[in-house]
């Protein structure tokens, strides 16, 4: 018995060792589509023009190229890792920001920030839109307490008719207040007009994702419910607290920054459960990596499939992410039957 226990556990660390090993290639397989990402758009500009010291060849890169593939990978890295706390605490694989409320609830705040305080530096704007975020996350919580969940649909239907009511809202007041093409920019993601000096608001969203890679086996017990979380030692509210306050702050900068990115954080945490498996710490470096390369992968595609001029990343992200979800919810009624 103890020999098989011995043979089992170095079975698991080779398995994990194995697994860790994997995320070479994919982190160089996310570089390159990085490197692929600088060199693609409506200026042209190649490897060799920047060897050649062209001043406004640089100069473009710089405040161009640079500053937008940095924002996809933060943005893809905090909203994958945002919809996978989301999971884990809604204790369901088919939410995530856009499909709770979360979203909705950060648009309409920047519509309310926009009406009384259009002056505000973005900033104040970005801290409203998270309250709104915060309070919208939190109703969808409170409704999933009070309705009997006989089926995992159930969420993200309650979740995506919440949205809709908050979104409708909103867009009849953008209506009143002749703000309708402002908000169509805020609900569709797009990166094309981030330069240097305007991205910077997504290194914070990084920060809160390394947060929730450091406290999701939290986030994993805290889904478990109250009494369960509590028997372990651990304060319930304040767990829970925590994973709203991130998830609300992350859709919020994203939203303020680029605009609304939907499916992202469904997606990605359920391809990374059906290739290596739902241990949560292994999950979540893998979760990063496929976020940040699935955003680019999409915004490359958006930038050459109608060359030269671009489709937001967002409706990518949409056609891309709704086939896929349609997918999982197929695969996940096969299974059940």
């Amino acid at each position: 018995m103890a020999t098989l226990s011995l043979r089992s556990r170095r079975s698991v660390q080779q398995y994990g060792s194995t697994r860790t090993s994997a995320l070479w290639p994919a982190g160089g397989a996310v570089l390159l589509l990085a490197f692929v990402s600088l060199f693609v758009g409506v200026s042209d500009i190649s490897p060799a023009d920047l060897l050649a010291g062209d001043a406004g060849v640089w100069q473009t890169f710089l405040v161009s190229r640079v500053p937008r593939t940095l924002a996809l990978i933060l943005a893809g890295v905090a909203l994958s890792i945002a919809g996978f706390v989301m999971q884990l605490m809604a204790r369901n694989r088919f939410v995530e920001p856009s499909t709770v409320g979360t979203v909705e609830s950060a648009t309409a705040g920047i519509l309310v920030a926009t009406l009384f305080l259009p002056a505000a530096p973005i900033v104040v704007k970005m801290l409203i839109a998270a309250l709104f975020a915060m309070a919208g996350t939190a109703l969808f919580l409170s409704v999933l307490r009070r309705i009997p969940l006989r089926n995992t649909l159930i969420v993200p239907l309650v979740g995506i008719m919440l949205g809709g009511v908050i979104a409708s809202v909103t867009t009849f007041f953008a209506y009143r207040f002749d703000l309708l093409q402002t908000l169509n920019t805020w609900m569709i993601g797009d990166f094309s007009g981030l330069i240097r000096g305007r991205y910077e608001l997504l290194w914070i969203v990084a920060a809160l994702a390394v947060v929730g890679y450091v406290c999701a086996d939290r986030f994993t017990v805290a889904g478990m419910g109250e009494e369960f979380t509590t028997n372990l030692g651990l304060n319930y509210r304040s767990t829970m607290n925590l994973g709203l306050v991130l998830v609300s702050l992350i859709s919020a900068v994203v939203v303020v920054v680029v605009g609304a990115i939907p499916f992202l954080g469904l997606i990605v945490p359920n391809l990374v459960s059906l290739l290596i498996g739902d241990n949560v710490r292994r999950a979540v470096p893998w979760i990063a990596i496929f976020g940040a390369g699935f955003v680019l992968a999409c915004d490359i595609l958006g930038r050459v499939i109608r060359f030269p001029y671009e489709v937001p990343v967002g409706v990518i992200v949409s056609v891309v992410g709704s086939a896929l979800f349609i997918t999982l919810l197929l695969r996940r009624t096969a299974d059940a039957r």
